[in-house]
């Protein structure tokens, strides 16, 4: 994949998300986009670098241990983590991402805040919540939540900057914003209870103070998630094709 093709599919998306912004009343800029690079190479994250990404995706930590060192050093994107996590694989994972968004229970959030108390890092996270109740996908559940949060917050070697959601597996758009809409109303929740700051984001909309983080939206439904107040979609084959063809 070339790095022109991947600057014009970039521009593209950054153009659908401005759109979306403006439906939202939101400021221009105020969703980051994280481009997901699971499954590609290392040579395809650098040429993603190149063309103007500042945050990479991955899903495994493995994969990311080992396509990291490869990509150009010039490059000072944060690496998210946005997959599963293992608590066995939790201590690559601090030395690896800058950022875990999916942290789904009290025991990860316990055992990565003591891993980053050891590597001397604070390791920003955000908690993953299953808003669609499909048991295919990891998660805590809308109840299980706010306990997760406590665990989270009671950590000093992480920073707790929001949550993380994945859409419904579904073309219906009204359940799709429903799902989404859930997620920001339990942030809004946390944020009333004192678990998550205001001023939890890395930065704000427009350049303004930062705010909590909501990760959601992936390539077929970030438009919407940008609609119920995304802070930061996760686009992988809008950007670079099908892993399966590349």
């Amino acid at each position: 994949m070339s790095q022109t093709s991947i600057r014009s599919r970039l521009d593209t998306v950054r153009e659908r998300m401005r759109a979306a912004e403006a439906r939202a009343g939101r400021p221009a800029g105020s969703v980051r986009l994280v481009a997901v690079t699971k499954g590609f190479p290392a040579a395809v994250v650098t040429e993603a670098i190149a063309a103007g990404i500042d945050a990479i995706g991955e899903n495994r930590v493995q994969e990311a241990a080992e396509k990291k060192p490869a990509v150009a050093r010039a490059s000072d994107a944060a690496w998210h983590l946005i997959g599963h996590l293992q608590t066995n694989k939790v201590a690559r994972a601090v030395e690896t991402f800058d950022v875990i968004e999916s942290i789904d229970s009290a025991r990860l959030a316990q055992a990565v805040g003591r891993r980053a108390a050891v590597a001397g890092r604070r390791v920003p996270v955000l908690i993953e919540v299953n808003v669609s109740g499909e048991a295919a996908k990891t998660g805590a559940s809308p109840g299980e939540l706010f306990a997760v949060l406590e665990a989270a917050a009671s950590m000093s070697a992480r920073e707790l900057r929001g949550l993380m959601a994945m859409g419904p597996l579904t073309d219906d758009e009204a359940q799709t914003r429903a799902a989404f809409a859930r997620a920001r109303s339990l942030l809004d929740a946390a944020v009333a209870r004192g678990l998550v700051s205001r001023a939890a984001g890395e930065r704000g909309g427009g350049g303004g103070a930062a705010a909590p983080e909501l990760s959601m939206g992936m390539s077929d439904d970030f438009e919407l998630a940008i609609l119920e107040g995304s802070t930061m979609v996760r686009i992988g084959s809008a950007l670079f094709g099908s892993r399966d063809t590349r």
